[in-house]
C-alpha cells in the first residue's frame, strides 16, 4: 500500500519542504532537489528516465512560492517563474533523506549484505541448464553471487562456447587483451603463467587494468587426474582480519599504489601499465575491490626507499593470512563445471600438475563486468518478484 500524506509544509524560509505522513513520521526535503528532480515533460523525459533540465537553469538558492497538498497521495508546488512540479507521495518516501530510509535505498539498489567464509565454505550449486532456461535460477544465481562472492554451475557441456551462452544469458561477456574468452592450458612459450602447469598462488584477475574485470568464469572442459585442484579465497574476510590484527599493515596496503604490468601478443598486442591499491576501500575505509597478482606485479615501485620494507612487510602478513588453512577453500573441477566467482572479492589459485606432451587440462575463461550482472540482477528482481 503507497504512504498517505497527512501535510506539507514550508520550513527555512522555503528552502525546505516538510511532509508529515499518516504514519507519523516526517521527511524533510531540500527545495533545491525538489526543483532538479521535477517529473513534468519539460524538466524529465520520462521515455529515457533521464532529466532534460539543464544544470546551468538551476537556482541552488531556490525557494518555494506555494506548496499544498493536492491530494493525499501528492503534493504540489508552485516556483517563483510561476513553473509547477507535482511529487507523487510513493515516489517521494522513497527518496526521503533520513539515514534509515538512504540505508534502505542503499540496500535495494546495490545489494550490499555479504557472507563472509573460509575453509568452511559451503560452496554453492546450481545446475547450467536451469541458469539457461529458468529466470528464477538465473536470479538466485546473481544473488548468491554477490552475497557470497562464488557460485558452482553443474553440467555444463564438455566443449567451448558454453561461456558465451552464458554471457548471452546476462548481457554480454567483457572483451579483454585476451579475447572474449581464453583458454588456460598448458602451452609452448606461454604469454601468462595461468598458461603453464605451474602453481598459480592467490591473485585476483587483470589488476594491470584500471577497470578490472568485476566478475570471472572458469569452465572445465578437461582435467588431469593428478594435481590441478582450485584454491579460493574471501579476500573481504580477510581484509577485516588483517585491519583488526594490525592496522598499520592494512593502512598500507590500501593507501600505496603498486604498478601492474602486461606486455604481450594475444587477441592483439599490448603493452598494459596500471597502478593500483592492493586493497582498495570506500569512504570509511572498509574493502570494496582487491587488486593483486603476484605475477603481474611490476619491478617498478614508486614509493619512497624508505617505505619499502614495511610495505613488503605488510603484503607479507597479507598473503600469509591469504593462505592460512583457515582462510583457503580447496576444490576440484569436474569436466562440466563452470565456477563463477566475484573477481573483486574472491582471490583464486591452482595446484600444480603433471606436464605432459599432450593436453590434460583445459578451462576455458571469461570475465563480466559487474555493471552488467547487477542490471541483469535487477531485472530479475522485477520480474521474478514483481517490484518495482
Amino acid at each position: 500500500m503507497s504512504p498517505g500524506i497527512q501535510k506539507v509544509e514550508a520550513l527555512d524560509e522555503g528552502h525546505f519542504v516538510c511532509v508529515k505522513w499518516e504514519d507519523g513520521s516526517e521527511s524533510s526535503y531540500p527545495c533545491v532537489w525538489l526543483r532538479d528532480n521535477c517529473q513534468c515533460p519539460l524538466c524529465f523525459l520520462p521515455s529515457a528516465g533521464a532529466r532534460r533540465l539543464l544544470f546551468e537553469d538551476l537556482d541552488v538558492n531556490i525557494a518555494v512560492k506555494q506548496v499544498a497538498l493536492a491530494d493525499r497521495k501528492k503534493i504540489s508546488i508552485i516556483w517563483p517563474d510561476e513553473h509547477t512540479s507535482e511529487y507523487e507521495a510513493e515516489w517521494l518516501k522513497k527518496r526521503c533523506f533520513s539515514e534509515e530510509a538512504r540505508a534502505v535505498m542503499r540496500a535495494d539498489l546495490f545489494l550490499p549484505e555479504r557472507q563472509y567464509w573460509g575453509s568452511d565454505l559451503q560452496l554453492p550449486k546450481i545446475p547450467f541448464e536451469e541458469i539457461m532456461y529458468n529466470d528464477e535460477s538465473v536470479y538466485k544465481w546473481l544473488c548468491t553471487l554477490k552475497k557470497v562472492g562464488i557460485v558452482l554451475l553443474t553440467g555444463a557441456a564438455t566443449r567451448q562456447g558454453e561461456l558465451i551462452r552464458l554471457g548471452h544469458r546476462i548481457g554480454f561477456l567483457r572483451l579483454t587483451f585476451y579475447g572474449p574468452t581464453w583458454q588456460v592450458q598448458d602451452k609452448v612459450d606461454a604469454n601468462n603463467v595461468a598458461y603453464t602447469t605451474g602453481r598459480l598462488c592467490f591473485h585476483t584477475d587483470y589488476p594491470v587494468l584500471q577497470h578490472p574485470p568485476g566478475v570471472q568464469f572458469l569452465h572445465c572442459i578437461k582435467q588431469t587426474a593428478a594435481g590441478g585442484e582450485s584454491e579460493v579465497v574471501d579476500g573481504f574476510h580477510v581484509s577485516n582480519k588483517l585491519k583488526k590484527q594490525n592496522p598499520e599493515a592494512y593502512q598500507i596496503l590500501s593507501s600505496t599504489a603498486v604498478n601492474y604490468i602486461d606486455v604481450g601478443v594475444d587477441y592483439c598486442d599490448f603493452a598494459v601499465h596500471c597502478k593500483q591499491r592492493i586493497i582498495d576501500v570506500d569512504s570509511r575505509g572498509q574493502a570494496i575491490r582487491i587488486n593483486y597478482n603476484n605475477a603481474t606485479r611490476d619491478t617498478v615501485l614508486d614509493i619512497p626507499a624508505e617505505k619499502v620494507r614495511p610495505f613488503y612487510a605488510a603484503l607479507k602478513e597479507f598473503n600469509d593470512l591469504l593462505n592460512s588453512a583457515e582462510h583457503k577453500f580447496t576444490y576440484k573441477l569436474k569436466p562440466g563445471d563452470i565456477v563463477t566467482f566475484d573477481n573483486w572479492r574472491v582471490l583464486h589459485g591452482r595446484q600444480s600438475y603433471p606436464s605432459c606432451s599432450e593436453v590434460t587440462r583445459h578451462l576455458e575463461g571469461a570475465y563480466a563486468d559487474w555493471d552488467v550482472v547487477m542490471s541483469r540482477l535487477r531485472l530479475l528482481r522485477k520480474k521474478v518478484l514483481n517490484k518495482d
